[in-house]
């Protein structure tokens, strides 16, 4: 069912799909069967959306990113976006091009999803997480309300990031130049477990199964299954039993 008043361009459109009033679909999208595509969402060229996949009203999939001339950063990205099956996008997310989305995974209401990211299958990104550029997560990893993930980013499989979480991926902070060799954003590994308000400063490793307790800062690598707490962040103990 599509609504009169939205502007559809593809003729692309599985079966009992549901297109509300005031919604925009470009002409190069996909959509897939049982899904629903709620008001006033905006979908561009590129974009292919899987079966059961629900968008709830104002999101944005398919932004082009744009420096402006402001940004160091050189950008690129292609026009594409796919979305799996089972997918819940939730009001006001804005989705930028070139990023791929697992099934089965909740997009929160706010979130901004930058281009280059790729995201797993059953994972949860919560209300107003922001992941920015070329960051890869894991399956069945939860990113909980307000939590920042960086640029150059690695998440594995089954991490748990609490709230108000900050990662970061420059330590230029002199000259405010942009060295991609420089710009590295952590890596966490499968299974690790970070606590609310904790930050994680560039290129850190936290290893698997290890936990950061809250408002941690994480300045050096941390150890598989060591729980580290603290400013600067320090080993507690080792979850295997190891000191």
């Amino acid at each position: 069912m599509i609504h009169k008043t939205a502007i559809v361009e593809t003729n692309d459109i599985g079966e009992n799909v549901e297109i509300k009033e005031y919604v925009v679909v470009h002409k190069d999208v996909v959509i897939g069967d049982n899904s629903i595509i709620h008001p006033f969402v905006v979908i561009e060229d590129g974009v292919k959306i899987g079966n059961g996949v629900e968008i709830f009203p104002g999101t944005h999939v398919g932004k082009p990113p744009r420096g402006a001339g402001a940004t160091a950063r050189p950008i690129h990205y292609e026009k594409k976006i796919t979305i799996g099956d089972g997918c819940a996008l939730g009001p006001n997310a804005t989705i930028y091009y070139d990023v791929q989305i697992g099934s089965n995974t909740l997009i929160g209401d706010g979130a901004s999803i930058r281009e280059l990211v790729r995201i797993g299958h059953h994972c949860i990104l919560s209300r107003l997480v922001t992941v920015n550029y070329e960051t890869i997560i894991g399956d069945h990893t939860k990113i909980m309300d307000s939590t920042h993930i960086t640029g150059n980013c690695v998440i594995g499989r089954n991490v748990f990031i609490s709230v108000l979480v900050s990662t970061v991926n420059d330590n230029i902070v002199v000259t405010r130049s942009y060295d991609e060799d420089k710009i590295l954003g952590p890596i966490i590994e499968d299974n690790a477990t970070i606590g609310a308000g904790a930050c994680v400063l560039p290129g850190v490793r936290i290893g698997e199964g290890s936990m950061v307790g809250a408002n941690a800062v994480v300045t050096k690598n941390v150890p598989n299954y060591d729980v580290v707490l603290g400013v600067p962040a320090k080993k507690v103990k080792n979850l295997l039993g190891k000191i």
